[in-house]
């Protein structure tokens, strides 16, 4: 029997790249538009918008959200200097979380060692390297969420 696809929550700065990231697991076009509010995107993805993670008076909303995902998906820009992610993040999630780095096609090698260790720092277990432009780094992170 298939395992079944697991629902993620998408954590992330705007413009991290969380649309762009749904857009590509769920074979759409790559459009950019800013989400306003959390979305259901194919009933297994919650898109959440960057503001939730940037004001802190708004980083409830993210755990009441993320009740009804399976994995924490942390979203970090690897051409962002800093994260917006504290140490430990991830812990009051209570649930497997992974990081994925994006628009790695932009970045250099020292920026990508720091987005990965933005991303342990938070919590993050797998580290994900991906470029949704490029098209790489997705199969891991497919497999992982089983996805196709």
């Amino acid at each position: 029997m298939a395992e079944k696809k697991k629902r993620i929550i998408l954590i992330g700065r705007s413009a991290a790249g969380k649309t762009t990231l749904c857009q590509f697991l769920s074979h759409e076009a790559l459009r950019y538009h800013k989400t306003q509010t959390v979305q259901i995107v194919n009933r297994n993805m919650i898109d959440t918008p960057g503001e939730y993670l940037e004001r802190t008076y708004m980083r409830g909303a993210l755990m009441v959200t993320a009740t009804d995902a399976d994995v924490i998906v942390l979203v970090q820009d690897a051409t962002e200097n800093g994260t917006m992610f504290p140490p430990a993040y991830t812990s009051m999630f209570a649930k497997p979380a992974i990081g994925v780095v994006t628009k790695s096609d932009l970045a250099d090698e020292n920026q990508l060692v720091k987005a990965k260790k933005y991303l342990k720092m938070a919590g993050a277990g797998q580290l994900f390297v991906t470029s949704s432009t490029a098209g790489t780094g997705f199969e891991e992170l497919l497999d992982a969420l089983g996805y196709e």
